[in-house]
């Protein structure tokens, strides 16, 4: 992948060739330039943007598209190395990869909370130490918290369990105009159940639904939930951070040599590591059922938190840019009142 520095130059050569081309070989420019700025469209400020949508396009076909999973029919997790890096090569310029992620966030939810319209659900699910939190905590840094809602679904409770499996995610889903992040969600239901099959009877379904279908079966009313959502302009894209079993190992051991980290350390993470050749099947299948155009899955590098951290963020922003959002239109009665106060607020005798 070329540095960022190169991909700022590709913007700003776009850019000004751009502008030459019009200022030189247009022969129509000062009519099309007052012809637009009639109609209340600014060309020069387009070129801009024509550029910017390229750099995005590039930036995207480096950060989102490997890693995509939109029809799961033939996926197989071994074809993804947890370590790659769409060649970014310093932390440095995963840095600056980063912060131009996040303004470019903050901006999109900006847009998103004033149309109250569209809402967004990201779900990420991985294996323990793949550094969940911590995508959440980086990517998420610029957004407006009253925009955006966490939820952690961890072992369910005994009124979890009294209700379906989709019960406890169903409340929680985001609405119109927010942002909502599920650490762990439904998903949960095809992979440490499955994994744990006993977990089952816990749930309290009748013996005579649970077949040797029954995996088949959820990822069919997981599916069918994601089309329905989608439907009623609930947007939705997964995100499984795909950490090796060698990297886990070594922040595992991190977890107990720094005292600030012995806090995240749990034996039963240790127990569940010895059942990781059942995971790793548990998450292929699940992958290879349940991607769709409409709810895909981002099969994201986890083994560097900092290229995690961009291309978790590059996959974000590209989704919310083709939502195409923008600010309200204001009415011209509402004009008006805009103009009425602006003209009492300057009127130094009132």
């Amino acid at each position: 992948m070329p540095h960022h520095t190169e991909f700022s130059a590709v913007f700003v050569l776009l850019f000004v060739h751009e502008l030459w081309c019009f200022q030189h070989l247009c022969p129509f420019r000062d009519t099309v330039d007052c012809a637009t700025r009639r109609a209340g469209v600014d060309f020069s400020r387009s070129l801009p943007s024509i550029a910017a949508r390229v750099l995005a396009m590039k930036i995207s076909r480096k950060l989102v598209k490997p890693f995509l999973v939109e029809d799961g029919k033939h996926f197989r997790l071994k074809d993804h190395d947890p370590a790659h890096t769409a060649g970014v090569k310093t932390k440095e310029e995963a840095n600056q990869l980063l912060q131009d992620g996040v303004a470019q966030l903050a901006e999109h939810q900006n847009k998103l909370y004033a149309q109250n319209s569209w809402a967004l659900l990201l779900i990420f699910q991985a294996m323990d130490a793949a550094g969940k939190d911590g995508v959440i905590k980086h990517v998420m840094s610029g957004v407006n918290p009253q925009g955006c809602q966490v939820f952690s679904f961890k072992a369910p409770s005994a009124e979890d369990l009294d209700h379906d499996y989709m019960w406890r995610t169903m409340k929680s889903m985001p609405q119109r105009g927010r942002i909502g992040i599920f650490n762990r969600s439904y998903y949960e239901e095809v992979l440490v159940v499955r994994v744990h099959p006993e977990l089952l009877k816990a749930e309290k379904i009748p013996p005579k639904l649970i077949t040797k279908d029954i995996w088949k079966e959820r990822y069919e009313d997981i599916r069918s939930f994601e089309r329905y959502m989608t439907r009623n302009g609930i947007v939705i894209r997964k995100f499984f951070l795909n950490l090796s079993k060698k990297e886990q190992k070594q922040r595992f051991l991190a977890r107990l040599d720094r005292p600030d980290k012995n806090w995240k350390f749990s034996a039963a993470d240790i127990k569940e590591r010895g059942y990781w050749d059942d995971y790793m099947q548990a998450y292929e299948d699940m992958i290879r059922h349940t991607a769709s155009e409409d709810a895909p899955w981002h099969v994201i590098p986890a083994d560097n938190k900092w290229f995690t951290h961009i291309a978790v963020a590059a996959a974000i922003v590209d989704t919310l840019d083709d939502l195409n959002l923008s600010y309200p239109t204001v009415p011209a009665d509402k004009l008006k009142e805009l103009q009425a106060a602006r003209k009492l607020l300057e009127d130094k005798k009132k």
